[in-house]
């Protein structure tokens, strides 16, 4: 909007009247999963990758016209270079400081990036992230959406999320100069902490019936639980080292989409790689090769698991599992399930 009609936004903490914090508030549940990784020795670091399309505006029809026809990193003067522009000015102003804005894969889809920080700082960005792509998108007569999988037979949009453990006195806690990749023995922990428990959060991280549809073999999207650097079949990948910076160590998640409550994803998959840090688990053999192309042979005498296959499927992992009972909270837990029972998404738990 034009300064002279400004409106100012808030993210708040939300809080009872008498004073304690509300034990639903998305917020709250992160930061204290946060919290006690800080009591551990261990602040949480996490940056996205947010993808999203624009499409035409279609006068009230209900097939989405995608805004442009682009591919991977394409280069165009038209319109959507246009509004990527406006959208990264517009977070600056906000004060976030955007790394990458770029054209994804899809027809009129895309993607901006920003600056890695502690994991409640990237919530609160992401949320931010959203909201401002979809006013800027309205002002050019545009309709943005952050659907996993808005187009059928094209790829989907994800939220990639790339971690990192720092140690209180700001040194990356996962590089480790010996490895192959480059990793710590927290780090492995920390993966293989996720890779075990990664069916039991997929409900917060992939929370609609739609995220589902992205999370299918041939599109980018991880459909086997497994982990490794050149392989973006991948759940988890490796970015490659680069000398010098040691700060850059980390791991991508790639299941997460931009459907999923950030504060809730960051604090269970905190919660996850924490508990294999505590275990001092170890991940299996990394695997370089893309797993779509696995026969049902070799999958099937391999140690690989897949994905839960459909959010209700996602909902009976969560439903039995501790991990996400504790990280949540009774109230947030329940009234998560209770939630999705009412949207239709599950009508087997009462």
């Amino acid at each position: 909007r034009p300064k002279e009609k400004a409106v100012a936004r808030i993210i708040c903490d939300v809080y009872t009247p008498d004073h304690k914090p509300f034990e639903g508030d998305p917020r709250y549940i992160l930061r204290r999963a946060l919290e006690l990784a800080k009591e551990k020795g261990y602040i949480y670091n996490t940056g996205t990758e947010l993808e999203f399309f624009l499409f035409k505006s279609n006068n009230g029809s209900t097939t989405p016209v995608p805004q442009d026809t682009g591919s991977y990193f394409d280069f165009s003067q038209d319109l959507a270079t246009d509004v990527r522009r406006d959208i990264v000015l517009s977070l600056e102003q906000m004060g976030i400081n955007v790394e990458l804005a770029h054209h994804e894969v899809g027809p009129g889809q895309h993607e901006i990036d920003f600056r890695y920080s502690d994991a409640l700082t990237t919530a609160d960005n992401a949320m931010t992230l959203k909201s401002t792509v979809k006013a800027i998108a309205s002002s050019h007569e545009l309709y943005a959406t952050f659907m996993p999988k808005p187009i059928f037979g094209e790829s989907g949009s994800g939220m990639h999320v790339h971690q990192s453990i720092f140690d209180l006195q700001g040194k990356n806690a996962f590089f480790s100069p010996e490895d192959r990749y480059k990793l710590s023995g927290i780090a492995y922990s920390f993966i293989a902490g996720q890779l075990n428990r990664i069916r039991e959060i997929m409900a917060v991280l992939a929370p609609t019936v739609n995220s589902y549809k992205r999370l299918v073999s041939g599109y980018e999207a991880p459909v086997y639980i497994c982990w490794g650097q050149t392989n973006r079949s991948a759940l988890i990948r490796i970015p490659r080292y680069s000398k010098g910076r040691d700060r850059s160590v980390r791991a991508e998640l790639r299941c997460p989409d931009p459907s999923c409550n950030p504060y809730l994803a960051f604090a269970l998959m905190l919660a996850a790689g924490m508990e294999g840090i505590k275990n001092k688990e170890t991940p299996p053999e990394s695997v370089e090769e893309d797993v779509y192309k696995f026969d049902a042979a070799r999958i099937s005498g391999s140690s690989i698991k897949t994905l839960p296959k459909s959010l209700e499927e996602a909902i009976e992992e969560m439903h039995g599992s501790k991990l996400v009972r504790e990280t949540l909270g009774e109230y947030a837990f329940e009234k998560y399930l209770i939630s999705k029972k009412q949207n239709g998404r599950t009508t087997r738990y009462k």
